[in-house]
């Protein structure tokens, strides 16, 4: 199996800009579908973004298409979320989440296995 840890959340002010990371261990990053979540407080997991094994197809989530981007360096073992333009409702605990062996990008939280434990990011207006 593969442990996740997420780093890079922050506080900082609406428009700037934040990059999180995702380090894997234990398995080569190459075998899973990579995803981001994240979690307001009082509200549900939501999905965010994922990208493929090779890193060649992402998905996104409408509230962040053109401001975030996923992508990978298998050869690190890393995931990123570039954070764009942020917004004050962009403020939550942001997760990342592998599937094994997948071969379609999946934005529902319950097809992913493995998850780091939360990285907050915090926008102020």
């Amino acid at each position: 199996q593969v442990q996740l840890v997420e780093s890079g959340g922050a506080l900082v002010q609406a428009g700037d800009s934040l990059r999180l990371s995702c380090a894997a261990s234990g398995r080569s990053l190459s075998l899973y579908v990579m995803g981001w979540f994240r979690q307001a407080p009082g509200k549900e997991r939501d999905f965010v973004a994922a990208i493929d094994r090779t890193g060649k197809s992402t998905i996104y989530a409408d509230a962040v298409k053109g401001r975030f981007t996923i992508s990978r360096d298998n050869a690190k073992n890393m995931v990123y979320l570039q954070m764009n333009e942020l917004e004050p409702e962009d403020t939550a605990v942001y997760y990342c989440a592998a599937e094994f062996a997948a071969s379609i990008l999946h934005s529902s939280d319950s097809e992913y296995e493995y998850w780091g434990q939360g990285t907050q990011v915090t926008v102020s207006s």
